[in-house]
């Protein structure tokens, strides 16, 4: 099966083709292809009965070649007399039916409808660079000689590297005047020119079939596999730039290493579907002699979203790990079913081939794994946030665990919410899945536990208000783990309550209650009540972020919230944050706007996330005094967790949480 691909990196056109046209110099022929690489195609829409005119002949061997092939009735027409003097003499003797007229094209003397098929290789390419008035006049002539010497279901075949403002003018033309249109692709001339100049770029041809009237506009795309019917020529275009810019990318790839940028990035799609069926990242060694040695590694279904593989930090580790000059990640897209782990290889065994350094043979890239099989991942549940989008709840299997997951599909590569399951026995002895309350998926749910162990140690019945529910994984683990503490979760979603409670566990009681209201508007009608909490929590995350800050949203760190907060915080109380900012400067100003409310900070980084954990406080602590108040929390939550049966093991490390501990000054 062949498929699509599409970059996901952005390139600028006139760069690109600006680049190409330096490469490409005076070897026109060669980047178009001749009769072996053409003839597939040709032979496919043109007929030996055919009446052919070739537009802009050049001294080309194409119409020498169809003529030997069979072609008898062939007229070729060139503006050069000296080209159509010396094709005329050089054929005279071995092919006397073999026409070449002096004629400018877009003035031809030919009578209507002579021609059942025109034939153009590269002639449009070459009379129009670009869009300016005169070029515009001078394809418009062409066009209409094009038009007017055709007879009704004739065809326009235009062979083209299909620039995009030559494309648009083509869409532009002949659908609107009644021809069917369609754009193919061109693959052996593009492998002859990898084969010969050390790189090549899409080689296109357009069919445009003339009748007198059609119901409606016929557009076709056949870039891979078999014709597609689109709706519009916008979609053409698309189609085509990806085309182009992928095949930039794997130009690099051929040529050189891409460390220098990280790693670039591909979707690869099945011709005819609108959603990809493989997301494949590339990533190389910083090596100055090029890359001798180059895998795929298949990530099997609902691993995707393991650090390893989901960030560019962790595929190169993957990379290193490898040990591999090259490595090209292969994750495997959801609402698609994979096979086996062979089907997948032999699907994307063309597309990895293409990402392959110069010099290396098929038979020498490996396909790696975890494993022998592709995974597995099954729907709960399909449905669509207000807040967030369209979303889905899955599950996965890994090394014997089920996982279930919140994923929203704006954000595929993101998990929002997981919870792990375990077997129980149903009052009818039947086995079921049930939510594992002593799972907290993410690291820093654990460490904001240490801060809410850190004030159950001096108040057993506390009261903790929680801003973003989520999945309800943290409450539900702090619920089970300190069973006197009362909690209150706002979250502004109410499909996310819908979401915790149906498919993760979430049970409201007495001690548990969950507001679904606008977090900030919940702290100002608290503080204008003058209630009172001994932990506040912000865990929200930041559906805008261009702004460099993950978690929280901006606004929920402005001086006046910081300040609504201390208000609503007991003595003794803690504001507890989850702090997502990978720009260091907007991350100090954060702190240094802590810092003009709170009279203690204390951030914690998490040694294998983004995240860090902010602990602000009303009071002042020494750096020893709060060490030791945090590594007794942090040992607390471990007693905790062993005495409720929610965990065997340590959740934390307490030597490595105190060491990984700030107290910003």
């Amino acid at each position: 099966m062949n498929l699509l691909p599409k970059s996901h990196e952005e390139f600028s056109q006139a760069e690109y083709w600006n680049t190409f046209f330096k490469k490409r110099g005076k070897k026109a022929f060669e980047w178009y292809g001749e009769y072996p690489e053409l003839c597939s195609y040709l032979f496919k829409y043109i007929k030996c009965k055919d009446d052919v005119l070739v537009v802009g002949c050049g001294n080309s061997t194409l119409s020498m070649d169809l003529y030997d092939a069979g072609y008898r009735n062939i007229t070729n027409v060139d503006i050069s007399e000296v080209v159509i003097r010396q094709m005329r003499e050089s054929n005279k003797t071995k092919r006397p039916d073999l026409k070449y007229e002096l004629m400018d094209v877009t003035q031809m003397t030919f009578p209507d409808e002579k021609f059942s098929v025109v034939l153009d290789k590269g002639t449009l390419d070459a009379i129009m660079p670009d869009t300016k008035e005169p070029t515009l006049v001078t394809v418009n002539k062409f066009f209409k000689e094009i038009q007017r010497v055709l007879r009704n279901g004739g065809r326009f075949i235009c062979i083209s590297l299909l620039q995009e403002h030559i494309l648009k003018k083509l869409v532009a033309d002949f659908p609107p005047a009644g021809f069917m249109f369609r754009v193919a692709r061109c693959v052996e001339a593009e492998m002859k020119a990898r084969e010969e100049e050390g790189c090549s770029v899409p080689v296109f041809i357009i069919i445009a079939t003339k009748f007198s009237k059609l119901p409606q506009p016929v557009l076709e795309v056949a870039l891979n596999g078999p014709p597609q019917r689109v709706e519009s020529a916008d979609e053409i275009v698309r189609a085509v730039t990806s085309a182009q810019e992928s095949a930039l990318i794997c130009n690099t790839l051929y040529k050189g290493s891409v460390a220098d940028v990280g790693e670039v990035s591909l979707d690869l799609y099945r011709a005819g579907e609108k959603t990809p069926r493989y997301t494949l990242h590339v990533v190389d060694q910083p090596r100055s002699k090029g890359c001798r040695t180059y895998a795929a590694f298949i990530v099997p279904q609902g691993r995707e979203l393991d650090w390893l593989f989901s960030t560019k930090e962790g595929r190169q580790q993957l990379l290193k790990t490898t040990q591999r000059d090259r490595l090209a990640v292969v994750t495997l897209r959801r609402d698609h079913i994979f096979e086996n782990l062979e089907a997948v290889k032999e699907e994307i065994g063309e597309s990895i081939s293409n990402l392959a350094p110069s010099g290396l043979s098929v038979a020498e890239i490996p396909f790696l794994s975890l494993g022998t099989d592709v995974g597995k991942r099954s729907i709960c549940c399909e449905g669509t946030s207000e807040m967030s989008g369209a979303y889905v709840v899955e599950e996965i299997e890994d090394a014997g665990h089920i996982y279930r997951r919140l994923i929203f599909l704006n954000n595929q590569f993101t998990i929002q919410s997981e919870a792990r399951l375990k077997l129980a026995k149903s009052r009818r002895g039947k086995m079921k899945k049930t939510i594992d309350p002593g799972f907290l998926a993410c690291e820093h749910h654990i460490y904001m536990s240490v801060g809410v162990s850190s004030m159950t140690s001096t108040k057993k019945d506390g009261e903790v208000l929680v801003v973003g529910l989520g999945g309800g994984g943290l409450c539900t683990f702090l619920t089970h783990c300190f069973p006197k503490l009362k909690i209150t979760a706002v979250e502004i979603d109410k499909e996310m309550l819908k979401i915790a409670t149906e498919y993760f566990g979430l049970v409201q009681n007495e001690n548990l209650k969950v507001e679904i209201a606008d977090g900030i508007k919940f702290l100002e009608d608290s503080a204008e009540e003058k209630k009172k909490f001994d932990a506040i929590l912000f865990d929200v995350d930041n559906k805008d972020v261009s702004l460099g800050m993950s978690c929280p949203p901006k606004q929920f760190v402005e001086d006046s919230i910081l300040k609504m907060v201390a208000k609503c915080l007991s003595t003794d109380g803690l504001f507890i944050l989850n702090l997502v900012i990978r720009n260091q400067a907007l991350r100090q100003g954060v702190i240094d706007d802590l810092k003009k409310v709170f009279k203690f900070i204390s951030t914690c980084s998490l040694q294998n996330d983004v995240n860090e954990i902010v602990v602000a406080s009303m009071n002042s602590y020494g750096v020893k005094e709060w060490t030791g108040r945090i590594g007794k929390a942090g040992a607390n939550l471990n007693d905790q967790a062993n005495t409720q049966k929610l965990s065997s093991d340590d959740l934390i490390n307490v030597s490595s949480l105190l060491e990984a501990l700030k107290v910003e000054t």
